[in-house]
């Protein structure tokens, strides 16, 4: 049977990722830094016919073309968004490899009649990335190089035998060789693939070395070409098959402790620890239960895992009863060596894994997500000196520092009437009648200027300390450059 293999290439791979949801109406570039310049990276098709090229300086860009749209490119998330479009193209074929950083390769020996044939197989794949917002040629031949080839001059298949003549028109730019050799070769007037296949390869190889004809014996197929698919992900996984079915919690428990030190055992091994770990059950009926436990930080225990399964096998339904456990660590991190050796850190550490217990215990009943703690922030904005995270994914820091003393609670600015730039000896606050007893202050905050904020337009404050005769201990400000007083927290 003879090798076929397809070549995918993505001319605008990072742009139509970006632009995937909302594509903008006009010219579109992204750029990155090289050097102290910011240049294009990548830009859409408007962009182009603005006459605006990779490469250029974003700043001569704007100048040429006033109405570009720019963002910064992320050649991280290019990657990863390249991986899964491997993974994507796992479909036609189980050999799908990476071919540069915007291009794929495909060995589709022996699986295009699943599909319809080679031009079917490659109408479906420009069909189905087409409607994903994403411009591809796709080029197919005997061999890696020629199906690369054909990619990058538009496209097309080459019979099966007939490399030679499907490549001998093509530019000699076709066969991966570098700008500096395609000049050179062009100058010397040999402007295709056929006019270097025929000349003298010793000639070709004193001039040029042996890298001219390596490619081109690629190309025609005389020399293999290795296609390297990517790895599959690790799984980290342990199944148990029951002889006779179960359906009591405690024997599922039992199941599960006889699966997790495996499953723990391989995470360690590796440097990792669980984030999210699912129970899969399989009933005597076929049908499933899943149980999910979303943990708060990364764990690789067994004795600390095994209880935080406990309330979803209560509630689960087995049916019949249960013939399969799978646990799975669906998404793990890495999880550094922790020392016990010592009695504080041993204390430490079974402070924080209770802590952490907990967080999971509750999180997987309102949702890590909905479980947050406050982290101080770099601001003298009293409503900025703090943040909110969810606890599962931040840590504890510290320390909290303030220059004055600040309200236990604090809300949105509340107006009341008074005049005056020192507090009112008798005002009303949410329907209540106060009288200030003492007060101290002011302490002038400036806004920061260099950040939008609507609350902060009205310009300076100068906030006050009151304590109230009715037991109250508000603070107030006044702002003194559109007077006006109003209650922004309360001290215990």
């Amino acid at each position: 049977m003879a090798k076929r293999v397809v070549s995918l290439w993505f001319p605008s791979l990072a742009s139509d990722r970006a632009l995937r949801r909302k594509p903008p109406p006009g010219p579109f570039a992204l750029s990155l830094r090289v050097g102290n310049t910011e240049r294009i990276h990548c830009l859409n098709a408007a962009a182009e016919a603005a006459g605006l090229g990779r490469g250029m300086g974003l700043a001569d860009a704007r100048t040429l073309c006033p109405g570009l749209r720019s963002a910064p490119a992320d050649p991280p998330a290019e990657a990863r968004f390249l991986r899964l479009l491997a993974r994507w193209a796992g479909r036609y074929c189980p050999w799908v490899g990476l071919d540069g950083g915007d291009g794929l390769v495909l060995d589709i020996t022996g699986s295009a009649h699943l599909v319809g044939g080679e031009a079917a197989l490659l109408a479906d794949l420009r069909a189905r990335l087409g409607r994903a917002g994403l411009a591809v040629r796709a080029g197919l031949a005997d061999s890696r190089g020629a199906a690369w080839a054909l990619a990058h001059t538009g496209g097309g298949i080459a019979p099966p035998g007939e490399t030679a003549r499907a490549l001998g028109p093509l530019p000699v730019s076709a066969l991966r060789l570098d700008a500096n050799t395609c000049g050179v070769l062009e100058r010397l007037g040999i402007a295709s693939i056929a006019e270097l296949a025929a000349l003298p390869r010793a000639t070709v190889t004193r001039r040029f070395g042996p890298a001219v004809l390596l490619r081109l014996d690629q190309a025609l197929g005389t020399v293999a070409e290795q296609i390297s698919p990517l790895p599959e992900p690790p799984r980290h996984a342990a199944q148990m098959t029951l002889a006779e079915p179960i359906g009591l919690s405690r024997d599922v428990m039992a199941g599960i402790e006889r699966l997790l030190p495996p499953l723990c055992r391989g995470l360690e091994e590796r440097g990792l620890g669980a984030r999210v770990l699912r129970l899969t059950l399989r009933r005597v009926d076929r049908g499933e239960r899943q149980v999910e436990l979303r943990l708060a930080r990364p764990m690789r225990d067994p004795a600390r895992l095994l209880p935080l399964f406990a309330r979803g096998v209560e509630e689960l339904d087995a049916g019949f009863g249960l013939d399969r456990l799978r646990l799975e660590a669906v998404q793990v991190e890495t999880l550094a060596p922790r020392q016990t050796g010592q009695w504080t850190a041993a204390r430490d550490g079974a402070r924080d894994d209770r802590l952490d217990d907990l967080i999971t215990r509750l999180g997987n009943r309102v949702g890590l997500e909905n479980i947050t703690r406050f982290l101080p922030a770099d601001s003298h904005i009293p409503e900025r000196g703090f943040t909110v995270a969810p606890a599962a994914y931040s840590t504890p820091a510290g320390p909290w520092t303030v220059p004055r003393p600040r309200p236990l609670r604090l809300f949105a600015p509340e107006p009341i009437l008074a005049q005056g730039p020192r507090p009112p000896e008798r005002f009303r606050w949410r329907r209540m009648a106060l009288t200030t007893a003492r007060a101290t202050g002011p302490e002038r905050i400036a806004p920061e200027w260099w950040l939008e904020d609507d609350g902060w337009r009205s310009g300076l404050r100068d906030y006050w300390r009151v304590e109230t005769r009715q037991g109250r201990r508000l603070w107030l400000f006044y702002t003194p450059q559109q007077p006006g007083w109003f209650v922004q927290g309360e001290f215990a």
